[in-house]
């Protein structure tokens, strides 16, 4: 574990990326509230390949608009009970892959959940975050902003 002196200072909200799945920028809640960090996923299809689970699910990365819709299969990592915001117990899959934020690239643990009530497509939990990160509750996109073009799509602004 590092250092407090070799974290990367974050901020509650962030612009993040999941290179290996081709989002290239995603609006991301940090939540040291959050064990395991969790992603909103769409038209979830468990099906098997070589006798290994594996999930085919739907990302979209914007807030308000289904445009650049990303769909991906990942091999089902794990299967675990989580305790969602309102306090129901949710039976979810457990996928893993490269998250990227504030310029550095870490291996994370994801839940794939409806987080279409919710203000942000994803949410960053400790698992990741004790990773090299600090999270300053003051702050926001501390590690970078996209484009304006970007951010507009964001807004469901084309």
């Amino acid at each position: 574990m590092p250092e407090a002196s070799e974290s990367t200072v974050v901020g509650w909200r962030e612009w993040i990326s999941l290179p290996d799945l081709g989002v290239g920028w995603m609006k991301a809640k940090l939540d040291t509230g959050a064990r395991t960090s969790s992603i909103h996923a769409y038209d979830v299809q468990e099906f098997e390949r070589d006798g290994v689970a594996w999930v085919r699910f739907a990302v979209r990365p914007w807030q308000k608009s289904t445009d650049d819709i990303v769909v991906t299969e990942l091999p089902v990592h794990d299967r675990r009970d989580i305790r969602s915001s309102n306090g129901q117990l949710q039976h979810r899959i457990v996928v893993r892959t490269t998250l990227s934020i504030a310029g550095h690239r870490i291996p994370t643990e994801f839940t794939l959940t409806d987080r279409d009530a919710m203000g942000f497509r994803m949410l960053v939990g400790r698992e990741a975050l004790r990773q090299g990160f600090l999270v300053d509750s003051c702050r926001s996109y501390y590690g970078g902003r996209p484009g304006a073009a970007t951010r507009r799509r964001n807004r469901g602004h084309a």
